[in-house]
């Protein structure tokens, strides 16, 4: 049985691959999750905001740690051994690829158009295989929908300036015209493309009126939003698929891999189950390929998409008209 996939431009032994979740802070769990049969591993992200406020911060203490004491123009407040975020993304970045045989993909997470995507580059230096862009941007009411496709145009083509390695856009499904939106991804550069990003709303607290985070697991039912736009994008864009949201096992994730997948993130499944579950779910993929007589994962991947469909109007409007009426 021939797992194998291509995402990306990179080969993959089998088509489950953990998301940017804690777990690839700490090389043991690492270690673990490739063990367990892990393809690659997105790392944790790497937030513009945290690389700026420290860059503003550093250029403060650099630049004004004089300022009414002439005698420390000379000081240096900062020992040799002082890391920030970034370095130590980096550090983390090149001793998982140190620690592992599997592709790593680094997560650069931001919102604006600012100099926060340069470090890309820095990222490609230090191993990373790939880059997962995620513009996590919530437009006010006075940005149109061109203006919001427009700036995830202009980030992209700022960091595929930067480096050779692949990139891939991680995306919510909130886009007026979201296949129209892809294409143009995949012309300014994209080599792909994940979906959906979840995002994660905050709570309101009626005892004291203050909103807070909250943090909700996803739920296998949220998988099928996935499903749908990865059968109706398939065969018609050139770029790697990746469904990341809501797949808990591996009816779900095989089902991914029949609407066109080329591959299948997990997070939610494994922090609450831990890595093992993963080899659990390819054991599971594997039964239900044996059964049917498939010989690999190419040979199923996108065999039920909107193309492919035994009724490729099911993924269209009739089945919004077929389950109103039942």
């Amino acid at each position: 049985m021939n797992l194998e996939t291509t995402y990306l431009g990179l080969k993959l032994k089998n088509p489950l691959v953990p998301s940017a979740s804690p777990m690839s802070r700490d090389l043991d769990t690492a270690r673990r999750l490739e063990d367990a049969g892990a393809a690659a591993l997105v790392m944790y992200s790497l937030f513009e905001e945290d690389v700026q406020a420290e860059e503003e911060q550093l250029a403060r203490l650099m630049e004004f740690q004089d300022l009414g004491h002439g005698e420390a123009d000379t000081y240096l407040p900062l020992p040799s051994d002082y890391k920030t975020g970034l370095d130590e993304y980096l550090e983390q970045l090149q001793a998982l690829k140190s620690s592992l045989e599997i592709p790593v993909i680094a997560s650069l997470n931001g919102a604006t158009e600012s100099g926060w995507v340069e470090h890309g580059k820095e990222l490609e230096q230090a191993g990373a295989d790939a880059l997962e862009l995620n513009v996590y941007f919530l437009p006010a009411a006075e940005d149109s929908a061109e203006v919001v496709e427009d700036r995830y145009l202009s980030i992209l083509g700022q960091l595929k300036s930067q480096v050779q390695i692949p990139v891939t856009v991680k995306l919510s499904p909130y886009f007026t015209s979201l296949g129209y939106f892809v294409r143009q991804l995949e012309t300014a550069g994209a080599d792909g493309v994940v979906l959906f990003n979840r995002f994660y709303q905050p709570e309101m607290n009626l005892d004291t009126l203050d909103v807070q985070p909250q943090l909700h697991f996803s739920h296998p039912h949220e998988a099928l939003l996935r499903m749908h736009w990865i059968a109706r994008l398939y065969d018609k864009v050139d770029l790697s698929l990746a469904a990341t949201g809501g797949v808990h096992s591996a009816q779900q994730a095989l089902k991914m891999l029949l609407a066109g997948a080329s591959v299948v993130h997990l997070c939610a499944v494994l922090l609450q189950h831990g890595p093992d579950v993963l080899e659990e779910m390819l054991q599971e993929m594997q039964q239900w390929m044996e059964d049917r007589e498939y010989e690999s994962v190419y040979q199923l991947m996108g065999s039920a998409c909107q193309v492919n469909a035994i009724h490729p109007e099911a993924w269209d409007r009739m089945n919004y008209i077929k389950i109103l009426r039942s």
